[in-house]
């Protein structure tokens, strides 16, 4: 996993006093990283477009238009004038080699964004704006587009209030910005690459309680040992409600991650898979339980005393709209909520009373509002970059695509992470290694993007 970091204005003071380092030497690598992509992707002489602010990113612009000079067919556009010391120093040494400044931008094979970077703290005016609609407008398949750090438009809580430049890659610079992986701007960022500013990263980072998920940090249940029976990795119980094949869903993508028994708890007969068993009532050799989702309607007190049941619980779904979840919080549970069942829950723990909008500007902060209050907790926020947090530390899963805007797919992931917990994961790894096997096997699906069904992304699953 990689660390991230909320902002990054504090560990270039400190590279400043601690190692020696200058701004202009730390600009001169920024710059330096994303010459180096371009030179590597392109050949000499296609057209460059450099669109700079008036403040430090537009200075790394400009620096940058210096590095690449001859080499491209260099444009520098200035949409104000330079108003930061590194600005106006790096536009006197662009002079100096008689770089291109053009009044206008327009349609060139590389566009670099460096309007405004991670410092954006108000909304934009009509000039930028347009200035920004007109570059998103360039077509695509034939302009590379590059942002500068941040795509200019996303302040630094990953928010876009009017507009934000759709780059293919984002060069952001010595380290990993929260504000990169918020749902918003993943339709933005495109690829992510962090520049080295003169230091390796283990240098210029320092402690960090955020962290983005690589593939590596996913812990597949593989069985190593010989002498095993199938008590040996558990037993699910899965609770089905109205919605009974929510819970068969879940039963199933259980039973193929490696739960050594599933059961589903039903009072009505069930037509389940020969490998599914049933239960009218939790069973006595139950080592977790999975419960939420299809639940609809039900019997207050039965499902008070599911809960009470002192074994593990992955908790989704109907039970986010009722007071009764607050019983269970200081319990070993994971929760798994979508942005609106988040809100509910919220508002049942006295955390907030907001709206999905709000808390889709803000996934960050409420997620850590969250879980300070119940640090027992393992949470897992679904959405575009899933957010997984327990004990004030935060941990994004940014594979996820739309391929998985399906009814069912929060079935399977709710199945996998009981499967774990049934197989002797602590929560946290759990739901870490869940989420992961969840959004990469989706990934690995190779058939069109919007058929996926909840049995293929279980067979994808199967296959990690």
């Amino acid at each position: 996993m990689q660390k991230l970091f909320d902002e990054v204005n504090s560990l270039d003071k400190r590279c400043y006093e601690k190692f020696l380092l200058s701004e202009d030497l730390l600009m001169e690598h920024a710059a330096s990283s994303m010459a180096l992509y371009i030179s590597e992707k392109y050949s000499s002489f296609e057209s460059i477009l450099i669109v700079c602010g008036s403040g430090n990113n537009g200075a790394d612009g400009i620096t940058l238009a210096r590095l690449l000079h001859t080499k491209f067919d260099v444009n520098l556009y200035l949409s104000t004038t330079p108003k930061s010391s590194m600005a106006q120093l790096q536009l006197q040494r662009a002079k100096t080699l008689d770089i291109k400044i053009v009044n206008e931008v327009f349609e060139a094979d590389i566009i670099v964004d460096c309007l405004f970077g991670t410092g954006l703290n108000k909304p934009l005016d009509d000039k930028s704006i347009n200035l920004l609609n007109t570059l998103n407008s360039y077509n695509s398949f034939s302009t590379f587009k590059l942002a500068c750090d941040i795509p200019s438009g996303i302040n630094n809580l990953g928010q876009i209030q009017n507009i934000a430049f759709e780059a293919d890659v984002t060069i952001t610079m010595g380290a990993l910005k929260t504000s990169l992986f918020s749902d918003i701007a993943k339709d933005y960022v495109g690829e992510i690459v962090v520049a080295n500013l003169g230091v390796q990263r283990e240098i210029y980072e320092i402690d960090s309680n955020k962290f983005l998920l690589d593939e590596s940090d996913m812990k597949l249940p593989i069985r190593n040992k010989k002498n095993a029976h199938k008590g040996t990795y558990g037993h699910l119980n899965v609770v089905a409600g109205c919605k009974k094949g929510a819970g068969i869903i879940a039963a199933n993508a259980a039973f193929g991650f490696g739960a050594g028994l599933v059961s589903v708890v039903c009072h009505e007969n069930l037509d389940l898979p020969y490998h599914i068993m049933q239960t009218h009532f939790i069973s006595e050799n139950c080592t977790t339980i999975a419960i939420g989702m299809g639940l609809g309607k039900y019997e207050t007190n039965e499902i008070r005393k599911i809960l009470n049941k002192k074994v593990p619980k992955i908790i989704d779904a109907d039970l986010f709209y009722d007071k009764l979840i607050c019983e269970v919080l200081e319990q070993e549970v994971v929760l798994t909520p979508h942005p609106k069942e988040f809100v509910s829950l919220l508002k049942l723990c006295d955390i907030a009373d907001i709206s999905v909008e709000e808390l889709q500007n803000n996934r960050f902060l409420y997620v850590g509002k969250f879980c300070k209050k119940y640090p027992n907790v393992v949470l897992l926020l679904k959405g575009a970059n899933v957010i997984i947090s327990s004990n004030e530390k935060l941990y994004v899963n940014s594979f996820g695509s739309s391929v998985l805007s399906k009814g069912g797919s929060g079935d399977v992931l709710s199945g996998l992470i009981g499967s774990l917990l049934a197989q002797g994961y602590k929560s946290l790894d759990a739901t870490i290694t869940a989420s992961l096997a969840h959004a990469i096997a989706s990934k690995n699906y190779s058939k069109n993007n919007y058929s996926l069904t909840p049995l293929d992304l279980i067979e994808e699953i199967k296959k990690l």
